[in-house]
């Protein structure tokens, strides 16, 4: 859809202002206003620029791209719609970040993200040839037509470090499992969703045809995400460019394991967890219970709620590609600092995750905040891995 689409929603949007808060309105929870305290940086106030920019009473600009540009696509807006436009709201961002991809008006740090996935296929400019690397350590198999899942685990999942501990871990209780299932390795390519939310279409098309022809190739049917971003974009945006997989993202198939009994967890040490709700897990696709339902069947795991959790939860910050052009990030009032200290609050252990998007801005706030000593940030697969190998060491 264009811009000209919405005219009707944008004019009505713009005049509420729900949006900024949680449903009981004791938060701003929205990250860009939050942190700017701007009308402008609320999504009241980019739909008045968006809808100034449609009636040319505005040019784009860098200033305009920085304020559209802040927007993490955390989907609070969407939750707290009045007017219940829901899905539009996105939409409409994302349709003004596209208009400024068409001026050539983007940050040079969205500029050089687009640039780099293209010509690399991540990020970072990392070869190709070693996305597949951090593998071999944890002896995860490549996929081969009629394994069960295809392991889907992402260009963050593939090159940063901690990251890559935490696909390990999930791949370690795959094989304890006895699913069959394997990674594409140096095959596998960026899964497009930043570069959607970021408005590059074109790129994102691009990314989605070569993934589905890709898949289609190794005669893949399920598949099983790291991340909750690239769940999302497979689940909801694949299917209308011809690529109908089965999606799950890694929270539900455990679940699904423990429950069957396929994957037996142990108690392990005591531990008091509060679990991060990604919003691409949550508020993008409702996927709320099944995290927590791992994390409980844990003995020893006290779960405890930070006073914003669910559909109200705050974003880490990362999303919309923050994770890279750090538009909001730095400063007490950055959403990963606030986020750190709502879960030091609750008095955790643990600070559990199920993104690895999630898991970077977490550890970059409690590093902000001074708390890396005294609270860690886990994936949910680690803390499943942790009691089953404790009790297994005695």
């Amino acid at each position: 859809m264009a811009l000209d689409d919405f005219k009707d929603v944008i004019h009505r949007c713009f005049r509420c202002g729900y949006c900024k808060f949680t449903s009981n309105y004791t938060d701003f929870n929205c990250p860009p206003y939050n942190k700017f305290r701007l009308e402008t940086f609320s999504p009241g106030g980019r739909m008045w620029l968006i809808r100034a920019m449609m009636l040319k009473d505005i040019e784009p600009s860098q200033h305009l791209a920085d304020i559209l540009y802040s927007c993490t696509m955390c989907a609070n807006c969407v939750e707290e719609c009045r007017f219940k436009f829901h899905d539009d709201i996105v939409d409409i961002i994302m349709e003004g970040k596209a208009s400024l991809v068409e001026s050539g008006m983007v940050p040079p740090t969205a500029r050089d993200f687009f640039k780099n996935i293209y010509l690399s296929g991540n990020p970072w400019k990392e070869p190709q040839q070693k996305r597949g690397d951090w593998a071999r350590h944890y002896g995860i198999p490549v996929y081969k037509p009629g394994d069960e899942y295809l392991y889907y685990v992402g260009c963050i999942g593939s090159y940063d470090q901690r990251v890559q501990k935490m696909a390990g871990a999930f791949g370690q209780l795959l094989l304890r499992a006895g699913l069959s299932f394997g990674i594409l390795g140096e095959d596998e390519y960026c899964d497009g969703n930043e570069v959607l939310m970021m408005g590059e279409q074109g790129l994102f098309e691009y990314l989605a045809q070569k993934n589905i022809e890709l898949f289609k190739e190794r005669r893949v049917n399920k598949i099983v995400t790291l991340s909750p971003h690239a769940y999302n974009v497979m689940r909801n945006k694949y299917p209308r460019l011809g690529g109908d997989f089965e999606v799950v993202h890694y929270t539900e198939l455990l679940k699904e394991l423990i429950s069957s009994g396929r994957l037996k967890v142990p108690g392990g040490r005591k531990i008091k967890v509060t679990y991060h709700d990604p919003c691409f897990l949550g508020r993008w696709n409702s996927i709320y219970d099944e995290p927590r339902e791992v994390l409980e069947s844990v003995d020893g795991v006290e779960l405890v709620e930070m006073r914003r959790n669910r559909e109200n939860a705050f974003c880490c910050g990362g999303g919309g590609g923050n994770f890279y052009t750090d538009i909001i990030g730095g400063g007490e009032s950055s959403p990963s600092r606030i986020r750190v200290r709502e879960a030091a609050d609750t008095g955790a252990d643990i600070i559990a995750v199920a993104c690895p998007t999630c898991m970077t801005m977490i550890e970059d706030g409690l590093k902000g905040e001074d708390l890396d000593e005294k609270i860690m940030c886990n994936d949910i697969s680690e803390i499943v891995l942790d009691a089953i190998t404790s009790a297994e060491e005695g």
